[in-house]
């Protein structure tokens, strides 16, 4: 299982790396309800890098706060890596920072179907200078597992999209 040591020393690299360049972050999280914003914060200094999240749990609130297109959630739900692109850029597009990370999942224990069983997690990363990559995966585990893997996950896109280094290829 992925600990809190282990997210924590991500969310430290991140930080680090994101201070050295002089950049802002932004997030937008749905099945992990703000546990990557959580970790962020636990860095002393993070309030020079991280300039905002979303927690954008219903359709609503992904469409409100994020501009995720009804078109996008009748056609693809919630759980995809459509909603999970327009989530991140909307992150983006709603704040002053110059990348972003975005994550939407079914986490469990209901809500799973055969396409999309729990498990299922979306993400999607952005930087203003065009980089945009989406992944879909599926994580084994309880609720906690499932969260906790989604916000590793995040925190490692993250931060190879900070380095420019090839992440999920």
């Amino acid at each position: 299982m992925v600990d809190d040591a282990e997210l924590l020393s991500l969310a430290q690299q991140l930080g680090a790396a994101l201070a050295q360049q002089s950049s802002q972050l932004s997030l937008a999280e749905s099945c992990t309800g703000g546990w990557v914003a959580q970790c962020a914060t636990a860095i002393p200094g993070s309030s020079a890098w991280l300039e905002r999240g979303f927690v954008t749990y219903s359709n609503a609130a992904k469409q409100e706060m994020l501009g995720v297109g009804a078109d996008t959630l009748q056609a693809f739900g919630a759980v995809s890596e459509a909603t999970a692109k327009e989530m991140a850029l909307g992150a983006l597009a709603y704040s002053h920072a110059d990348l972003s990370a975005a994550i939407t999942g079914i986490a469990g224990p209901e809500g799973g179907s055969a396409e999309k069983p729990v498990g299922t997690v979306c993400f999607g990363w952005a930087h203003r200078d065009g980089r945009l990559w989406t992944r879909r995966l599926q994580f084994a585990g309880d609720r906690e597992a499932v969260r906790r893997q989604a916000v590793k996950t995040a925190l490692q896109g993250l931060l190879h999209l900070t380095l420019g280094t090839e992440f999920m290829k």
